[in-house]
C-alpha cells in the first residue's frame, strides 16, 4: 500500500492508502523523486473531469520525474536506476492529430492523474502505449527534479508561443502572473523578445515576474497603458492570456499591433460568460487569434532541450516544497493561488 492523493468523480478529494501498482510484462514501475501540483489537479478537485466516469477514483498528479524501480519482462532500452521524465498525454496512434504527432489533441487520449492513475503517490505505473509513443525520457544530471517537474507545462508554453511565432525583437504582453504566465516570461525573454510586460491585478505576484524577466510589471489597465505607450506606442506584436479571466481576451485584443498575434493559452472555466471580440479590429489589423492546450511529446521534448541546455531556469518557479507525506498541506498551499508551483518530494 501507498498514500495518495486521489479524487473521486461525483464525489471529493481525499488522501488515502491505495494499492501499490502492479507492473505489466510491456510496462514500467516508477518510483516517484518528485511531482508539482498543477492547476488542472486543483480544477479536477473542485470539478472533476469530462474524461472521468461516475465513481472512478483515480490518483492525481502529471507532472513529474521519477527513477525506474522495475521494468516489465518486454520493456527494452531502460534500465533499473535510471531517471527519467514522463509526457503525460499519450494518443490512440491512429486520429489525424496522432499522425500530425499532437497526441495532446486525440479524441481519445489518455493523461496520467485526469483518467488514469497518476503521480502524487510513492509509485507510478507507466503503461506500454507511453514507452511506444516516445513519452519516456532520460534526464541528464544537469536538468534536477525541481527542473524536471516543470518539463511538462514547459512543454505547453513552447507550444503556446510556437503557435504565435515569438521571435527576436517582439513585444509579448502577458496576462496572468501564476506559473504558467511565469513561464511565458522566461520563454519569451529566451527567444529574444525585445520588451515583457506582464499584467496581473495581484500586485503581490509582480515582483516575482519582474524577478524572472519581465521588463515592465502592471496590476492596472492605467499602469499598463502607460508603460505600453513608452515601450510598444503601436501596440504589441504578441499577447498571451494565461489567465482564466474571459475579459482578459478582448483586452489583449484592443492593444496589439497591425498584424499582432494573440494566444488563448488558458481556458475559461465552466458557465464562463461568452466573449465578445472585434472583428473589425481583427479584420483592419490583420490579427492572428489561436489556442493552444497541453503539449505534444515534441514539445516536452523541447522543453527538455532548453533545460538541459541550461537556457532556462526553471527551479527558480517553484516557491513551496512538501513531502508525500505531507499532501493534504501541499494541497492547501496549491489552492491558495501562489505566484509559483508547489512541489511534492
Amino acid at each position: 500500500m501507498m498514500l495518495a492523493a486521489t479524487y473521486t468523480q461525483g464525489g471529493a478529494f481525499a488522501v488515502r492508502e491505495v494499492p501499490r501498482p502492479a507492473l505489466g510484462d510491456g510496462e514500467l514501475l516508477l518510483r516517484v523523486t518528485a511531482a508539482a501540483i498543477c492547476g488542472t489537479d486543483i480544477k479536477i478537485v473542485k470539478n472533476g473531469h469530462r474524461k472521468l466516469k461516475g465513481g472512478q477514483t483515480i490518483v492525481l498528479g502529471h507532472e513529474f520525474v521519477g527513477v525506474i524501480e522495475e521494468l516489465g519482462a518486454r520493456v527494452t532500452g531502460f534500465r533499473k536506476g535510471q531517471r527519467v521524465g514522463v509526457a503525460p498525454n499519450a494518443g490512440c496512434g491512429r486520429c489525424p492529430a496522432c499522425r500530425r504527432g499532437q497526441s495532446n489533441y486525440c479524441p481519445d487520449y489518455t493523461a496520467f492523474g485526469i483518467d488514469r492513475d497518476g503521480a502524487h503517490a510513492p509509485w507510478v505505473n507507466i503503461p506500454e502505449v507511453f514507452l511506444e509513443q516516445g513519452n519516456v525520457m532520460a534526464l541528464p544530471e544537469s536538468v534536477t527534479d525541481a527542473a524536471a517537474v516543470l518539463l511538462e507545462p514547459l512543454s505547453c508554453v513552447v507550444a503556446g508561443q510556437r503557435a504565435v511565432r515569438v521571435a527576436q525583437g517582439d513585444t509579448a504582453l502577458v496576462f496572468g502572473a501564476g506559473p504558467m504566465g511565469l513561464l511565458h516570461v522566461m520563454l519569451a525573454r529566451e527567444s529574444g523578445a525585445a520588451a515583457v510586460v506582464m499584467f496581473d491585478p495581484m500586485a503581490s505576484r509582480l515582483a516575482f515576474a519582474a524577478q524572472l524577466g519581465a521588463h515592465r510589471t502592471a496590476s492596472t489597465l492605467e499602469e499598463l497603458d502607460r508603460i505600453l505607450a513608452e515601450t510598444a506606442p503601436g501596440g504589441v506584436d504578441v499577447a498571451i492570456t494565461a489567465a482564466p479571466v474571459a475579459e482578459a481576451l478582448g483586452l489583449a485584443l484592443e492593444r496589439l499591433a497591425p498584424f499582432g498575434r494573440l494566444c488563448a493559452f488558458a481556458g475559461l472555466p465552466a458557465g464562463a460568460p461568452r466573449v465578445a471580440l472585434d472583428v473589425n479590429r481583427i479584420h483592419y489589423k490583420n490579427l492572428t487569434l489561436t489556442g493552444t492546450t497541453g503539449g505534444s511529446v515534441d514539445d516536452y521534448r523541447a522543453a527538455l532541450q532548453l533545460a538541459a541546455a541550461g537556457r532556462l531556469d526553471l527551479e527558480r518557479i517553484v516557491v513551496a516544497r512538501f513531502g508525500f507525506g505531507q499532501l493534504p498541506e501541499a494541497y492547501e498551499a496549491a489552492q491558495r493561488g501562489l505566484a509559483g508551483k508547489v512541489m511534492l518530494r
